[in-house]
């Protein structure tokens, strides 16, 4: 995660003080030249500021090149006024920093935590960045994750409806009431399931590796349109399933997925890892 960066440019105040021109003068000349209309004085306060924040810099430079680079990676284009808007900024801090010091904030016990925290956080950062350097995920690993979602995901896709009761019983009413012809929407209204309950039992098209295994296997046995003749158990309670249609499932291509199979690997290599470490450490 990136750390968070206070833009803190909004809270400076620039005094931009113009001097008065001299209006009186012993004795007039002849032909008074024309006077040159003063500048505006949004001008004069944009020119008083550029010109503060190019001679006088609080802050050593590598904060700055630290800053200006993490804000060309955001996206933002090298310009004049983002070099004016950084220098304005940790010029800002550095004197607000000043102010908090004076007055010891510095020692609040809450406060040196969280500065011995967010430093902490910084240390991690580069250190699981320097790990991850050392043990990338390489192509043929990614292959094998996609090539194992496509096997759990399977070619098709079902739209799939449910009631889900607690006792084989009462699923088992709700199968002889279907076949005396009531509806599937209207029979749902007994689900203890609340997340479809209140469609008619809806749970929209899925694959079957979407559900647990009991509730997939009875599905996809099921033709379209047809739903169970006995109840399917779960570690849920008992279903009684609807296949209302079936497709060919929508796989997007390995490349399309490939950051997100790279973020998914990584983070299991991390959380392996972080396991490793603590058990050496008797944790």
């Amino acid at each position: 995660m990136k750390p968070v960066m206070l833009n803190l440019a909004a809270l400076t105040v620039v005094a931009a003080l113009a001097s008065l021109p001299v209006l009186a003068q012993d004795k007039a000349p002849e032909k008074a030249a024309p006077e040159k209309a003063a500048p505006p004085a949004k001008t004069q306060t944009a020119a008083a500021a550029a010109s503060t924040s190019a001679t006088k810099e609080l802050y050593p430079k590598q904060y700055f090149d630290y800053l200006l680079k993490e804000r060309l990676a955001q996206g933002q284009p090298d310009s004049p006024e983002l070099r004016a808007a950084v220098r304005e900024e940790l010029n800002t801090r550095e004197l607000l920093v000043r102010e908090a010091k004076k007055k010891g904030l510095e020692k609040n016990p809450d406060v040196k935590n969280q500065m011995d925290l967010s430093g902490q956080t910084v240390l991690v950062r580069a250190y699981v960045g320097d790990w991850l350097k050392a043990n990338p995920i390489t192509d043929a690993q990614m292959h094998k994750e996609y090539d194992a979602i496509k096997a759990q995901m399977g070619d098709k896709e079902y739209k799939v409806k449910h009631i889900l009761v607690e006792k084989e019983d009462e699923a088992k009413d709700i199968i002889t009431a279907l076949q005396k012809g009531e509806k599937f929407e209207k029979l749902a209204e007994r689900s203890k399931d609340p997340g479809s309950k209140a469609n008619g039992g809806d749970l929209d098209w899925n694959a079957p590796g979407n559900f647990v295994k009991p509730f997939s296997d009875a599905m996809v046995k099921l033709p379209k349109g047809k739903f169970t003749t006995a109840p399917v158990q779960t570690q849920f309670g008992w279903h009684v399933i609807l296949v209302e249609d079936v497709r060919d499932a929508k796989i997007p291509s390995f490349e399309e997925v490939k950051p997100q199979l790279q973020q998914r690997l990584q983070g299991q290599a991390l959380d392996m890892y972080f396991r490793e470490l603590r058990s050496k450490n008797g944790l």
